[in-house]
């Protein structure tokens, strides 16, 4: 018998499996259990079970047993023979034995095979049996390029690999499931298309798997410290600590910093300290003060880090020319429907334009301009820096990266891997409202500060409010205008009616007027920023995406600047006695 381990990989499972897999890991010295606290996806799922397994060729087995473990030999013959770096089950081989294959799963998997080479070009025609082998080579290049979590994973790996030019070689199966084949719900339907369309789009489009730098987890692990702002406990706060304890690689300290004490016992990795009801600015300068990584990451308390969060941002921080690096925040499948209608707008080409990055995964990239709702910076360069600019909400990050390209001469990263799903404030009137204060914002900072705010899109709204008003009263008084005022609406309408397809009526509808509301709402407060109004010295703590805004009274530490600024952003006396938990 070959030399041989057995990773078994429980995903979040709300039965006693964990229990079993432990007390067997007892009677059989070569397995080795995965457990992990909640459900992440088959992809990340199996992804930890690889970075757990040592074996020079990885076998991936779906647990359910409908495919006997004991056909692997023929794996090995046909990998061998044929020189493969990777061999696949198919029930499409014609020496597959499947029982009872109904006719509306072979039209299935025959009309997925034809769309999968015909946008893909994969050489086999069943991606989906769950059992495959490969050389371990093929995984290591793969599993860190992966998106996918859930339903066309499988497709999306092979689809990498063989894009790299690793082989692919198919086996015949026996194939005996317990129960009857089921027809593939609709839904499920949906989304493996949508997943597929995905892929290619990555793969043919963007190129983005071909972008993806090669590189390494740092040894020694540098410490990270991660901060999350927040006004209060609540269940989202509490996802987010979970999802930060799952973490592939732990942070070494998560900072807390609410309005005012919880009350709760966190973990012994979490550190509460309560800074007052201030801005985000200071609040992460109080932490930051406070904070022992080399790393700092920042996360919002209504979002929810990927399980690779941490592991996929490290890797960047051994080129010393790169200060940042962060990813997207995409909205959460589960997410209440006029929040997902605010996650769509932001997700919209006509409303975020090249950073349309920031709410959907494209592809690796320098950006200049992040935000810290997903962010990690070197403790080092927050420092030099004297921190965040307490005065600026929103923007306070804005102006940090601005540093950190045009003071530093720093690099900050975008990878779609550092992914986290964040919660989205419902359409309209939240959303608008969270709209309202970036245009401002943004229109301040293009006016004092110029830069990358200067930039044409950011504009574009206000020319668009603008031209609707002066148009209207320019038709109004030259009836010859009148006509190209209205093609001209015509044409937007249009833009932005087509930007909007659902197959929801529904859907489509409220998604094309939160289009419009959104440019115009930006482009009158941008134009309410830029052209002169004083910043506001009253402002919305921070707030989560359920609940109503607050206000929040404070004297700006504007008269210090870089590192005296920073020094003087200790947490108040009765913050430091609030701390709840200190990791040793």
């Amino acid at each position: 018998m070959l030399p041989h381990e057995i990773v078994v990989i429980d995903d979040g499972s709300t039965d006693n499996t964990p229990t079993e897999i432990m007390s067997m890991s007892t009677l059989l010295p070569e397995l080795k259990p995965v457990i992990l606290h909640r459900n992440i996806g088959k992809g990340a799922a199996l992804k930890r079970g690889f970075e757990t397994s040592r074996g020079n060729y990885v076998l991936l087995l779906d647990g359910d047993l409908d495919l006997p473990p004991a056909q692997v030999s023929g794996f090995f013959t046909i990998m061998e023979n044929s020189n493969a770096d990777i061999v696949i089950g198919s029930k499409l081989h014609p020496c597959s034995s499947v029982s009872a294959y109904p006719w509306h799963r072979k039209i299935s998997t025959l009309l997925y095979f034809s769309i999968v080479k015909l946008l893909i070009g994969l050489p086999v025609r069943d991606t989906q049996t769950g059992i495959k082998l490969f050389k371990r080579a093929a995984l290591e290049y793969a599993f860190p390029r992966l998106l996918v979590k859930r339903f066309a994973f499988d497709l999306e790996l092979l689809a990498v690999a063989h894009e790299k030019g690793f082989t692919i070689a198919e086996s015949p199966i026996s194939l005996r499931p317990e129960g009857e084949w089921g027809i593939i719900p609709p839904h499920t339907a949906f989304q493996v298309a949508w997943d597929t369309l995905a892929v290619f789009y990555r793969l043919r489009m963007l190129r983005y798997y071909q972008a993806i730098p090669d590189t390494a987890i740092p040894s020694p692990l540098p410490s990270v410290s991660v901060l999350v702002a927040c006004p209060s406990a609540s269940p989202y706060l509490e996802q987010c600590l979970t999802a930060l304890q799952s973490q592939t690689i732990p942070p070494n300290e998560v900072i807390i910093l609410p309005d005012a004490p919880t009350g709760k016992e966190w973990p012994p990795y979490v550190k509460e300290i309560p800074t007052g009801r201030v801005r985000p600015g200071r609040k992460r300068n109080i932490g930051l003060a406070a904070a022992k990584g080399a790393i700092i990451g920042f996360i919002d308390d209504d979002a929810v880090p990927d399980a690779t969060w941490i592991e996929q941002a490290i890797q960047y921080f051994s080129d010393d020319s790169i200060a940042a690096v962060g990813g997207p925040a995409i909205t959460p499948p589960a997410e209440r429907f006029m929040s997902q209608l605010s996650g769509a707008v932001f997700s919209s080409r006509l409303i975020s334009g090249r950073h349309r990055c920031r709410y959907v995964p494209t592809r690796v990239h320098d950006v200049d301009d992040f935000p810290t709702c997903n962010l990690f910076v070197r403790s080092a360069v927050l420092h030099e820096l004297g921190g965040f600019r307490e005065e600026f909400w929103p923007g306070e990050d804005t102006h940090l990266c601005m540093q950190i390209r045009n003071s530093l001469k720093k690099r900050i990263i975008y990878d779609p891997r550092i992914v986290v799903t964040h919660h989205r404030r419902p359409l309209f009137g939240p959303h608008l409202r969270q709209v309202g204060r970036y245009g401002f914002q943004r229109g301040y900072f293009a006016r004092r500060f110029g830069g990358t705010s200067l930039r044409v899109e950011y504009f574009l709204p206000s020319l668009v409010v603008s031209g609707a008003i002066l148009g209207a009263i320019a038709s109004l008084l030259v009836p010859h205008l009148r006509i190209p005022y209205l093609t001209a609406w015509a044409i937007y309408l249009a833009a932005t009616l087509l930007s909007a397809a659902s197959l929801s009526p529904i859907r489509w509808l409220l998604l094309w007027a939160g289009i419009i509301a959104t440019h115009f709402v930006y482009g009158v407060r941008f134009a309410e920023g830029f052209l002169g109004a004083a910043p506001q010295t009253h402002t919305a703590s921070i707030d989560h995406p359920s609940e109503k805004n607050t206000v929040s009274t404070f004297a700006s530490p504007a008269s210090l600047s870089g590192k005296d600024r920073l020094a003087a952003k200790q947490p108040p006396d009765t913050a430091k006695q609030q701390i709840k938990q200190d990791k040793p």
